[in-house]
């Protein structure tokens, strides 16, 4: 029996093939995963979390490289809206990322090198089909829910639009079912940003990776994930206190001269130490692909007539990277399918980041949306 506390993590290498949609196949396919309790007997009370763009899957138990815990552990754990002592939970990291699944970095079997940029190219959907292979393997025939923000958030909506016998409900929080050029533009920054460093070398680096052009990346990125209200009640245009005491003073040169850059250079060498270049350009490059609408001849509504689940939206109000609107865009879709479907808009300061942070009245909505599913 495993300790429901910290969940097991493991690593499996699945026979596959993996068809993907960019053509060719993946075999085998690698997947590192964690779960969360014990699969009922008659196997309903499975929950999928699917996690975002640099998450992985420790949702609810420390980070082996870091020691934080769990990135959702506000959510899942005993007592919680997603609680082991009654749901089997599990979290995989997804294809193409850099913490155990296959990926750009994985040793390729037939060079006995990286794959680097020898990889193919991933969508989400391919995401969620080496997710099914995992559920295949796992014994989980059909999901009580899956349960996803940002980028996971696309991974849940395209679960029962991918295998729609098999879900039951889903709870898609702060996401989209495609990315705007806005979005695609702020990806390409960071894209460009890595593949600018010398060290990128064509994202053949081994162990010399481009953290330079990754911290940028993520200093961009990181900017997205934040609101202006936020960053300008934390940081404003307070100056950093210098070495020699002085507070508050302008070096009038280019070092970190206000908190909100020295912040953001935090993030962004933090980000090099747990991260993948090569898996960041591919995952933002999965994410800039996703339609869903296009995926199903053009109109939105077509991903959902197929599949029974019900489906709980969640947006937040300072969310300028997928704003409430693109949910609403989700839920007319849904109501045009015919399908069963709850909303929410809540207010929060923290921007996109409010669906990692303390959000009781997002644990609410799920508790409550879940409970009715049960």
């Amino acid at each position: 029996m495993m300790d429901e506390r910290f969940g097991l993590s493991r690593r499996v290498s699945l026979p596959g093939p993996l068809g993907l949609d960019g053509g060719g196949m993946l075999s085998p396919v690698e997947i590192a995963y964690e779960t969360y309790g014990t699969l009922a007997p008659d196997g309903g009370n499975a929950i999928l979390i699917c996690h975002a763009l640099t998450g992985d899957q420790h949702v609810a138990s420390p980070h082996p490289r870091t020691g934080k815990p769990g990135w959702w552990s506000r959510l899942v754990g005993e007592g919680k809206p997603i609680d082991p002592a009654r749901d089997f939970v599990i979290c995989s990291n997804v294809l193409g990322s850099c913490m155990g699944s296959l990926g750009p970095s994985t040793i390729d079997p037939v060079t006995g090198r990286p794959w680097g940029m020898a990889f193919p190219v991933i969508t989400i959907r391919d995401m969620v089909r080496a997710q099914a292979l995992l559920l295949d393997h796992l014994g989980v025939s059909v999901l009580r829910a899956v349960v996803g923000g940002s980028m996971g958030g696309m991974q849940a909506l395209s679960w029962p639009a991918t295998f729609p016998d098999r879900v039951r409900a889903a709870v898609v929080i702060a996401s989209t079912a495609r990315h705007t050029a806005q979005n695609i533009a702020f990806h390409e920054v960071g894209r460009q940003a890595v593949m600018a460093d010398p060290k990128w070398r064509g994202g053949d680096y081994r162990d010399d990776p481009p953290a330079a052009g990754l911290s940028v990346a993520r200093m961009a990125a990181h900017i997205t994930y934040l609101s202006e209200a936020g960053l300008t009640e934390k940081f404003g245009r307070k100056l950093q206190a210098r070495a020699n005491g002085i507070e508050g003073a302008k070096s009038f040169g280019f070092d970190a001269d206000f908190q909100v850059e020295s912040y953001l250079r935090h993030q962004g060498l933090s980000f090099v130490d747990r991260f993948d270049a090569n898996s960041y350009l591919y995952i933002t490059r999965a994410m800039d692909y996703f339609d869903l609408a296009e995926e199903h001849g053009g109109l939105l509504a077509n991903a959902f007539r197929a599949t029974a689940a019900r489906f709980c939206l969640v947006s937040f109000d300072t969310d300028w990277l997928y704003p409430t609107i693109e949910s609403r865009h989700v839920v007319h879709a849904l109501n045009a399918a015919g399908r069963a479907v709850s909303f929410v808009e809540l207010h929060s300061p923290y921007g996109h980041d409010a669906f990692l942070l303390d959000a009781p009245e997002m644990n609410r909505v799920v508790d409550g949306f879940l409970k009715a599913v049960a």
